[in-house]
């Protein structure tokens, strides 16, 4: 019972940089279909599951190199999309395109999960079983995609009154989310 513990604090610790930026994408939305909460948990669960498997496979090959960068790859995307996002709130009123494209969801999935390669790493130096890993896995995955999909949800009840506001406030939390990220990756928090 307590690896089960374990495992589902594991993923909701993993997931909560995921969660917050599915609120931003909530943030922009107009009217909320099922079917975007489903792609943009999928983007994030998947990325959240894929990532630490990665990290596991290549961990013996490249720990040094990606414990070493991994705060600082994730802290550059989110701030490049934050300030992307600041930059648009103080543009004119344009119509609300909560942008889904494959390049947006990938950086930001990639974003969001550097944190699950470092944590795929670590399993490979702690050698554990076959089977922790896989149910890691799926515990992140599932989690990640159950807490995006209610992010988008809870940032699309908000969003349609505050779009501009709400894209300065997800663009800071975005950053403010990197910046934690690397001072994470400093040993400062």
């Amino acid at each position: 019972m307590a690896i089960f513990i374990e495992l589902f604090l594991l993923g909701v610790g993993l997931s909560m940089d995921a969660f917050a930026v599915s609120v931003c994408k909530g943030l922009g939305m107009r009217k909320l279909n099922k079917k975007q909460a489903v792609i943009i948990g999928l983007y994030f669960g998947g990325f959240q599951a894929l990532m630490p498997t990665v990290g596991y496979v290549l961990g013996s090959f490249f720990a040094d190199l990606v414990s070493k960068w991994s705060h600082w790859i994730a802290f550059v995307l989110l701030l490049f999309i934050g300030g992307s996002m600041i930059k648009e709130s103080f543009g004119e009123e344009e119509e609300v395109d909560a942008d889904m494209s494959f390049k947006v969801m990938f950086l930001l999935a990639v974003a969001t999960s550097i944190d699950a390669l470092a944590v795929g790493v670590s399993f490979a130096f702690l050698k554990l079983s076959t089977l922790y890993i896989i149910l890691a896995v799926l515990f992140i995955g599932c989690i990640t995609f159950i807490c995006s999909a209610v992010g988008v949800k809870i940032g699309s009840i908000f969003g349609t009154k505050y779009k501009s506001k709400a894209e300065l406030a997800g663009g800071i939390i975005l950053i403010l989310i990197g910046v934690k990220v690397v001072l994470d990756g400093l040993g400062i928090l």
